[in-house]
């Protein structure tokens, strides 16, 4: 594997258009290495893409309700979180299935960023929809689909992920502009020891969706910042980022046959018509191929 190089920007690499999605709140990449394909959502509209690089060809399905984030099942089904709790897709038939609602006593709360752990559990945040402090919480789904709340106090739910040890988590809430640190049990998924790894400059954009590279790095959507920039979780310092023509990345995952192309979804929601005229492919997803890191597989949902 090429190590990167500590040069502040990686803007020799080629950002490149994959789908001029034009979605209100693009979120979630994730790579599926059994289908070969990049799955990732448009939060507002409910939508659920799949795009296919060897044919560059994108399948979605419409669930019909808020969708914040999706992992591949076990199963060969897809898992979501969607605004009423856990559910289970059918990516060949649409038929979306209900598996547990932690939150049916807080309409105001909708879904967000999620991920599956090294374990196969999916873990997935939650968020007020006018954004209120404090209203969300982070839950657990377990492989015998128990529901178990993690952090309580949450605002906006965010990037999530595991060190490859998996003997630590990072995790996310927005507004804070912190990549927390917890130490992680692999065995029952208790987390414990929380402590800031990262504090993003307000300047640089707020930290949204979040990935980590085979050499336990971490890579951060800055919403707001036109970026997504490469972290070290051990120093707290920033190492390189990769620009976006767009202000509102939300979301990263690396994927391809050697995964090391960087997706990143971003978002047009709240941008008036002057900004879009500036931004005109806000809510596309990009692509950054052959970095020079490779990702790692993402978990799926045992369950």
């Amino acid at each position: 594997m090429n190590h990167l190089s500590n040069s502040s920007s990686l803007n020799q690499l080629k950002v490149e258009v994959v789908v001029d999605a034009k979605a209100i709140l693009g979120e979630g990449a994730i790579w599926d290495s059994r289908s070969k394909l990049l799955y990732w959502v448009d939060i507002m509209q409910g939508f659920v893409h799949s795009y296919n690089p060897a044919n560059g060809q994108t399948h979605t399905s419409d669930v019909g309700q808020y969708v914040g984030t999706v992992v591949p099942r076990h199963s060969g089904e897809l898992l979501l979180a969607v605004k009423n709790g856990f559910s289970s897709l059918n990516p060949a038939t649409g038929k979306l299935t209900p598996i547990s609602n932690p939150e049916a006593h807080l309409p105001g709360n909708r879904f967000n960023d999620g991920k599956c752990d090294p374990a196969g559990r999916f873990w997935a945040g939650t968020m007020s929809l006018k954004q209120s402090t404090g209203a969300g919480s982070l839950y657990c789904l377990h492989t015998d689909l128990r529901v178990e709340k993690v952090i309580e106090q949450v605002t906006i739910s965010n990037g999530l992920v595991w060190s490859s040890d998996h003997k630590t988590f990072y995790y996310i809430d927005t507004p804070t502009l912190e990549i927390a640190a917890y130490d992680y049990d692999l065995q029952t998924g208790k987390i414990s020891n929380r402590r800031v790894a990262i504090t993003v400059p307000k300047e640089e954009g707020s930290p949204d969706g979040m990935t980590i590279d085979a050499e336990n790095m971490l890579w951060i959507a800055h919403y707001g910042g036109a970026q997504v920039a490469r972290w070290n979780p051990y120093t707290g310092k920033k190492m390189q980022s990769v620009t976006l023509p767009v202000s509102q990345p939300t979301s990263c995952a690396f994927g391809g046959e050697k995964l090391n192309d960087l997706y990143i979804t971003t978002c047009r929601e709240n941008m008036k018509e002057e900004q879009l005229q500036k931004e005109p492919l806000a809510g596309a997803l990009f692509r950054v191929s052959a970095m020079p890191v490779q990702g790692v597989l993402a978990y799926e949902f045992k369950g």
